[in-house]
């Protein structure tokens, strides 16, 4: 079937009725889609798209049009109202996912094999430097990843049949650490900023039945890289250091202050056990993120309290879903597993 023709929708001079004008803008949303890790951004992208909005500019154009219309002859403000609040909604649906508003998202896992399941996440609009409003494709590459970890690198750590609690750090929406509870039926704490922790403690009860299914738990609290204060960081989660066997971090560099803050972070709250481990991914999106990881793997050599070292490091396919690359977003992400240094680390 043809897309439909923008110019056989209602047109503002055609003075259309307030049903009209909700109806076919309601036809024009954008549904953030299932995620499906192994197709390329193109696909997702087109499963997107209704029939009837396929046509980006025609259709950001008629959008503008009903923004910029003073809608006069519909007599109810409410409805005016109503009718460029869902204009506006459809206009940013079309500027990437940085620019849209709140959507909720389902994140497989193990599709078409027993036991698999899905994950519910919310993200609400991106405001100010709030990244960790979005689910970056990374968080999503570590977790489809957490089995085979649980049965290599974490392996000493899961030989009994109790389960290590689990410390995810700058958690975002909680999909890496959520698939963790899931995957390992550990007990997992999320922490993030103050402002981030609302959205991923409802996160975290959205998929409270996932998990607990599963054997699982979920706590979450704040907890600022180099904060001190209570509501900065929760001092009854995280005010003993040393807690944790596993310590998990995914797409954590934004900026030069961050691999000293995340190396601290993880130093004070990875156990002293020599079996503890921690596990860092980060997107080599380019040569800046390349520069931020190496900047890290040295801060985290030098810590206070003994060096933390990379014993094993790897790279997977990974995909973002955002940008206008023609490649179908696709990123190499390095993933390091550090533990307390010794002898025979990967320097």
């Amino acid at each position: 079937m043809d897309p439909i023709e923008v110019l056989d929708l209602p047109q503002v001079w055609q003075q259309p009725t307030y049903d009209a004008l909700i109806t076919t803008l309601e036809s024009l949303e954008l549904s953030p889609p299932i995620w499906k890790h192994t197709r390329r951004r193109s696909e997702i992208l087109h499963e997107q798209e209704s029939l009837a909005s396929q046509r980006k500019g025609e259709v950001t154009r008629y959008l503008s049009s009903i923004i910029k219309s003073p809608l006069d002859w519909l007599a109810d403000d409410d409805q005016r109202e109503l009718v460029w609040s869902n204009a506006s909604k459809r206009m940013t649906e079309r500027c990437g996912r940085t620019a849209m508003g709140e959507v909720v998202r389902q994140w497989p896992f193990n599709e078409n094999e027993e036991g698999s399941f899905k994950l519910v996440i919310r993200e609400p609009a991106l405001t100010g430097d709030s990244l960790g409003f979005k689910t970056w494709g990374s968080s999503y590459v570590l977790a489809r990843h957490l089995p085979q970890l649980a049965t290599s690198s974490l392996s000493k750590l899961f030989e009994g049949a109790s389960r290590e609690r689990v410390l995810e750090l700058g958690s975002g929406t909680g999909l890496l650490g959520t698939a963790a509870a899931a995957f390992w039926g550990a007990p997992v704490i999320l922490s993030d900023l103050p402002n981030i922790v609302p959205n991923l403690r409802a996160n975290a009860e959205s998929n409270t039945s996932v998990v607990t299914g599963r054997g699982g738990s979920l706590t979450v609290g704040p907890l600022t890289w180099g904060g001190s204060g209570h509501e900065e960081v929760d001092q009854d989660l995280f005010g003993e250091p040393g807690q944790f066997k596993i310590v998990l971090v995914a797409d954590p560099l934004y900026d030069d202050d961050h691999p000293r803050l995340l190396a601290s972070a993880v130093a004070t709250h990875l156990s002293l056990d020599s079996e503890a481990r921690a596990a860092i991914m980060v997107p080599q999106r380019d040569e800046t993120t390349k520069r931020l990881a190496a900047t890290l793997r040295h801060e985290l050599s030098k810590v206070e309290g003994g060096p933390v070292a990379c014993i094993e490091e790897d790279i997977l396919a990974g995909q973002d879903d955002w940008g206008n690359d023609d490649d179908g977003g696709a990123v190499d992400c390095w993933l390091g597993i550090f533990a307390r240094s010794s002898p025979g680390s990967v320097v």
